[in-house]
């Protein structure tokens, strides 16, 4: 443990020594858990990011901005071929062992209203299961249809580390084999208030936040999971976020065009649905493959129009990459991200109590995974359909919430069961308004493998239905 003489003189060498106002009234053990959060601060980098802040960020230049390559949905005979050929590598790659699953899950639940880890969050339209449990059997299925065992990789938060792994722990590693999932803390990274000062959290801890997305490349790093993944002959890593339970975990199609196109890291992309949706977008920024996030583009940039009429910038990025071993080890390890600042609410101890700001007093800085993409060689944009890939779990209610999430899982297993040649009722584009259905990926991972188990032109009576 530090040493707290010099700790607080190096603090008050930098005009950061409030941080220890509380010191007398601590117990040892708080004293320590200070001790620790002040280690992890580095002045050269906080005084680094301040700057950045109080002189404002610059902005991104658009004026070289175009639209990204897109390896666009099959639309013919010879595009579903190559499509074809793709999931073919991708199936390789995974019967041998190539491939593993790598998880962004530090979010908790209270943007829902659940007290836990966002993971835990019961989310099944029939069965309520968790959508840790939704991504298990995912994972567990398909490593069962090709015979190797895909590794799972699993990135919490300071705040939900340990009823995560207790969670994990307490279910059977949800019918995995606990060597094959590997659990590693995000970096934290300390939050200022809007005079460059250091806040506490409590008289014992500093207010601290995860370092963003992009924090997951230099954990992977440091964590030892790329060793673990070395180790196992794994080349290739899946990244997706917890609140996804749409996402085509360890995707056959998607690695295989990777592979194909001789990327180092890849994203699946889908049309917008409008010109403001809050995604980023796929692009070419200064002459290299890149993700804008859509916050950074302007009114003109963001409602530019082809000359069909079609949005000119309308490949939207969803959190899911592919990104080669040796890729994240390169730039994870040389930590190449740019930070980025956002004005947040953040709580705080006013020397009696923690308070929770009703406005904002803070900035928080944090890296994304989707600025790694300029410094890969080649990059693929893989076109997927949204209703098969992206039902987002954010809100309590409305747009992008359990229940949005919960009626376009049913309205997918309902297209699976219509296309199986059963009588769904509701009518195509919404199956899920007129029954509730839920399929486990460990009965059946896609319309195909349901349609070799079901009896064409049976009728679905009820309101709910769970297969598995």
């Amino acid at each position: 443990m530090a040493d707290y003489g010099k700790m607080k003189a190096e603090f008050e060498a930098n005009g950061q020594d409030r941080v220890f106002a509380h010191w007398d009234r601590l117990t040892r053990e708080e004293r320590d858990e200070l001790l620790a959060d002040c280690e992890k601060v580095d002045f050269a980098w906080l005084a680094a990011r301040w700057n950045e802040f109080t002189n404002g960020a610059a902005g991104i230049d658009l004026s070289s901005l175009q639209p990204a390559p897109i390896v666009e949905l099959p639309r013919n005979q010879a595009e579903g071929g190559k499509d074809r050929q793709a999931i073919a590598v991708g199936e390789e790659l995974l019967r041998a062992g190539k491939a593993a699953a790598f998880l962004v899950a530090g979010g908790q639940g209270t943007r829902l209203g659940f007290p836990g880890p966002k993971g835990c969050y019961p989310l099944g339209p029939v069965s309520d299961k968790t959508l840790f449990a939704w991504h298990a059997e995912q994972i567990r299925a398909r490593a069962a249809r090709y015979g190797k065992v895909i590794p799972w990789y699993i990135m919490t938060s300071r705040d939900n580390d340990a009823e995560t792994r207790r969670y994990f722990t307490e279910n059977g590693h949800l019918g995995l084999d606990p060597a094959d999932v590997f659990f590693f803390m995000q970096d934290m990274a300390p939050s200022l208030d809007f005079e460059g000062r250091l806040m506490l959290a409590s008289p014992s801890r500093l207010a601290m936040n995860p370092n963003g997305h992009g924090g997951s490349l230099r954990g992977l790093c440091s964590s030892g999971a790329l060793a673990d993944m070395r180790a196992r002959g794994i080349e290739y890593i899946g990244f997706f976020q917890v609140d996804n339970p749409l996402v085509t975990i360890a995707d056959p199609r998607f690695l295989g065009w990777h592979v194909l196109g001789g990327a180092e890291m890849s994203s699946k992309v889908l049309e917008k649905n409008a010109p403001g949706e809050k995604i980023g977008v796929a692009c070419v920024l200064n002459g290299k493959n890149a993700v804008v996030e859509y916050s950074d583009l302007d009114e003109a940039t963001m409602n530019a129009r082809d000359a069909t009429g079609r949005l000119k910038f309308w490949a939207g990025s969803i959190a899911i990459h592919i990104g080669d071993v040796s890729f994240v080890e390169r730039v994870g390890g040389e930590a190449l991200l740019p930070w980025h600042q956002a004005r947040k609410k953040v709580a705080y101890f006013d020397g009696e109590k923690t308070v929770k700001p009703d406005k904002e007093n803070a900035v928080k800085f944090e890296t994304f995974v989707f600025d790694a993409i300029p410094f890969a060689e080649r990059s693929v944009n893989l076109e997927v359909r949204r209703e098969h890939e992206f039902a987002p779990v954010k809100n309590a209610v409305g747009v992008d919430s359990a229940e949005s999430s919960r009626l376009l899982l049913s309205n997918y297993f309902g297209e699976w069961l219509a296309a199986a040649g059963v009588d769904v009722p509701g009518g195509a584009g919404r199956y899920g308004e007129a029954i509730t259905i839920e399929i486990s990926p460990l009965y059946s991972l896609d319309a195909g493998e349901l349609a070799s188990k079901v009896r064409p032109g049976g009728f679905l009576p009820g309101r709910s239905l769970l297969l598995g």
